[in-house]
């Protein structure tokens, strides 16, 4: 008999936790569809220069006579708008794509500051306890029993207009429920093995908080983190929406609808409908992948 060779068994490739992630993540076609909406939002903000006909902030490029054209028109300097023109004659595309540039901006920003320092305290209330706990958690206590927009009302009116001033508003009336949610977890985690390993290899705490404590509380901070973000971009439209966010000359989304509301029972609704529209689309794409994320990295919850 002749030998036979057999053919070598392919390759089984490894299922990392990354490539768990990823499958589990794109088996849901509504979060994916929220995440590929977001990234065309996001890349509509980031490419706003090259993409919008009219820089809206540019005060040269505005023609008070183009004020009020309906979607479709063509304005006198021969550009024409697609989606109309507001009062000011100001394109109404360009605006809500410069528009979600301030808005991403300023509700990404925040929630990325607001996680650092909430997740901090988070982690030194759960690993230190006793009287640390107690004064963190009751100024956590504290500041979540304040209404979250009246908060940011008091400190814009305090601050004054500008986008600094509005993340340092949001930062502040956000924090406390990144440092609930890590505490949380880091609670459960700090009676780990691992833990007291690092505790009697006389580790630094720094080191037993960020590089230990900290990767293990993710799962709950990412969930958490990808809802604040669409929360701060909805409080940061109201409170320009009230007049107390964004500089006039630079409008964000909430300043567009806002300078389009008193028009809307006229019969121009384009000013206030397609950035509203806009708004709508980029909270709801956050949301539909927070609440998959959640699904995803919460077995308890998985059905």
């Amino acid at each position: 008999m002749s030998d036979v060779t057999l053919p070598a068994p392919a390759a089984v490739k490894e299922e990392t936790p990354f490539r768990r992630f990823v499958s589990e993540f794109m088996a849901s076609k509504i979060a994916v569809g929220g995440l590929v909406v977001f990234t065309i939002i996001a890349l509509l903000a980031i490419f706003a220069p090259w993409i919008a006909p009219q820089n809206p902030y540019d005060l040269a490029q505005l023609d008070i006579m183009d004020g009020r054209l309906e979607p479709g028109a063509v304005g006198g300097s021969g550009i024409t708008h697609w989606l109309g023109t507001d009062d000011q004659g100001r394109d109404m595309l360009s605006g809500i794509i410069y528009g979600l540039r301030i808005s991403l901006t300023v509700g990404v920003g925040s929630a990325l500051i607001a996680c650092l320092v909430g997740a901090s305290l988070g982690l030194l209330a759960a690993y230190a306890g006793g009287r640390t706990d107690s004064v963190i958690m009751r100024l956590v206590d504290l500041q979540l029993s304040f209404p979250t927009i009246l908060a940011a009302l008091m400190i814009l009116a305090f601050l004054g207009k500008g986008i600094m001033n509005v993340v340092i508003a949001l930062v502040i009336v956000e924090w406390a429920y990144y440092a609930r949610t890590v505490r949380g977890s880091a609670l459960v985690e700090r009676r780990r093995e691992y833990i007291e390993a690092a505790q009697c290899l006389a580790l630094p705490t720094s080191r037993i908080l960020f590089r230990h404590l900290l990767p293990n509380c993710l799962p709950p901070l990412i969930v958490v983190g990808t809802i604040q973000i669409a929360r701060a971009i909805a409080l940061e439209a109201t409170l320009s929406f009230l007049g107390l966010g964004v500089p006039i000359t630079e409008p964000s989304l909430g300043l567009l609808i806002a300078n389009g509301y008193e028009y809307m029972l006229s019969g121009k609704y384009w000013i206030s409908f397609y950035p509203g529209i806009a708004l709508l689309i980029t909270i709801v794409s956050i949301n539909l992948m927070g609440d998959h994320l959640r699904d995803v990295l919460n077995p308890r919850l998985k059905k």
